[in-house]
């Protein structure tokens, strides 16, 4: 264990290089399996990598999975994290607490009980033992053997009893964004007004969430925008938008067209949940005057966003989701829970992946 910084309750003690910035700003953390106070050992089964981070790495490797599994490896083992360094991303992460620092304490958790992080693994120190062997590269979940530390203020929660780890993994992945757009929405709503949303890779796993929250949290009218027939065909018949549109995120003025169209008029609320970049001004330029647009994509450029408003003169507020709503978790989870579509999508995700 380093001995870098005393003790705290955010990781700084982890922080090999540079000293004194957070974990997740940090290019190198202390992964070695010691506890002291305060912190927790998780024996993990399971990473999920960021949609953002695994399309760059599979679009860099061409879909070379072995290639990907590769590079994968190497920046866990170089950074003592999983911190894909283009994209600045990570994921999250599934296993059962191994072992209670000295304290014994933290979030009420006990050796053996299954639990999915709720924060990123650019901020979680990592190793991996089993060279992730039984991972082919070509999917977000990554099968391993290794472990992870959490700290004080690293999020946790008990993987349910009632749901299958690898779904529930997918969901908690997500989990901030439909908390997010429910706030957002029910303050239009409690100032009197039903908006009208707009979901931006409506299909995908936060963007189904986002539209069943959006519907459920009073929106007036939804479009799910998506930019393949599949997913046409995938989100009509889950049923969780009013109306999908086909469209290019990438492409600002068709991205518009294809929402005024099918709202009749721009949408009081934009949320971006694709996970590819190029996204920024079609959103704003999809927002009406005095709208919210929600970027949940790690692939969002912040000048893109500032300064596509200013040339556009967009009067919008632009939020940038940080992954974490209070009781975000007991949401997504119930969303999945009473939405069969969400549940439909989820389901045919994984499958399509591999997973069953």
């Amino acid at each position: 264990m380093t001995d870098r910084h005393p003790v705290s309750p955010v990781g700084l003690h982890r922080v090999l290089e540079p000293t004194g910035v957070l974990p997740q700003a940090a290019w190198r953390l202390d992964p070695s399996p010691t506890l002291v106070d305060g912190e927790l050992r998780v024996r993990v089964r399971r990473l999920n990598l960021d949609a953002a981070s695994f399309r760059q790495l599979s679009d860099k490797h061409g879909g070379d999975g072995a290639a990907v599994r590769s590079e994968v490896l190497d920046i866990i083992r170089t950074r003592g994290k999983m911190q894909n360094p283009v994209t600045g991303s990570g994921g999250m992460l599934v296993g059962v607490v191994e072992e209670i620092g000295p304290d014994g304490q933290h979030h009420g958790l006990s050796v053996g009980d299954p639990v999915t992080t709720l924060v990123s693994l650019t901020l979680t120190p990592l190793q991996i033992d089993d060279e992730l062997r039984d991972w082919d590269g070509t999917t977000e979940q990554v099968p391993c053997d290794g472990h992870a530390i959490l700290f004080d203020r690293t999020i946790v929660a008990r993987v349910p009893d009632d749901i299958e780890g690898t779904l529930a993994m997918a969901v908690m992945d997500v989990c901030g964004a439909p908390a997010l757009t429910s706030r957002v929405v029910r303050r239009y709503v409690d100032a009197g007004q039903a908006p009208l949303v707009a979901v931006i890779g409506g299909a995908g796993k936060s963007g189904s969430l986002s539209l069943a929250a959006a519907r459920r949290a009073g929106a007036g009218r939804t479009v799910g925008v998506v930019p393949v027939q599949r997913e046409v065909d995938a989100l009509s018949r889950a049923g969780l938008a009013d109306v999908v549109a086909l469209a290019d995120a990438r492409d600002p003025v068709g991205l518009s067209d294809a929402i005024r169209g099918a709202l009749g008029g721009s949408a009081d609320i934009v949320v971006v949940c694709v996970d590819v970049p190029g996204c920024e001004h079609g959103a704003i330029l999809s927002c009406a005057d005095g709208g919210t647009i929600i970027f949940f994509s790690m692939a969002t450029s912040f000048s893109a966003a500032a300064l596509g408003a200013e040339g556009l003169a967009a009067d919008v507020t632009m939020l940038i989701g940080n992954g974490f709503t209070p009781g975000h978790a007991e949401l997504a989870f119930d969303l999945l829970r009473t939405e069969p579509g969400v549940a439909q999508l989820f389901t045919e995700r994984l499958s399509a992946d591999g997973h069953r």
